[in-house]
């Protein structure tokens, strides 16, 4: 695997929230991501860019309207609503009951690390991702995986 890829697939899972799952969050992270599709999963993705570029130092680098992003918020709200309601009702009434409401951070946090790992894998955002190693200094990345660390 090449190095932007490694990037690519650390980047993807660095997005996940980092916590302890139990049984019952795996069972409802995995019937989250079983029960979209690719374009629910591009679209939540989309919500999740639509966010990020909400901050201030972001704001200048999107053209996402008020509009769209209402139009992002309602199909989330939508696809969440379904999700637990009716496609996942058993594993959120267990993950509730058994690990409590904390157990929604790592369920949708994984489903939103699927969401980004579909758009990662296309073609054209691994060339867009891979612009840096033209300034990435190869060799002094290698000299540095070959010395011994400091004692």
């Amino acid at each position: 695997m090449t190095l932007h890829k490694i990037l690519i697939v650390s980047l993807a899972a660095f997005l996940a929230l980092p916590a302890a799952a139990g049984p019952s969050a795996d069972a409802l992270s995995a019937c989250l991501a079983d029960n979209t599709n690719g374009k629910e999963r591009k679209e939540l993705a989309k919500w999740i860019f639509a966010g990020m570029a909400a901050h201030p130092e972001m704001q200048g680098l999107s053209t996402f309207t008020a509009a769209m992003r209402d139009e992002s918020d309602r199909f989330v709200g939508a696809l969440f609503t379904r999700l637990m309601t009716k496609d996942c009702f058993s594993q959120t009434q267990e993950a509730v009951k058994n690990e409590g409401s904390g157990t929604f951070k790592i369920a949708f946090g994984y489903l939103g690390q699927v969401a980004m790992q579909e758009l990662m894998t296309n073609h054209d955002v691994e060339t867009s991702l891979s612009g840096w190693e033209k300034y990435f200094d190869r060799q002094k990345f290698e000299a540095m995986m070959g010395a011994k660390p400091a004692q």
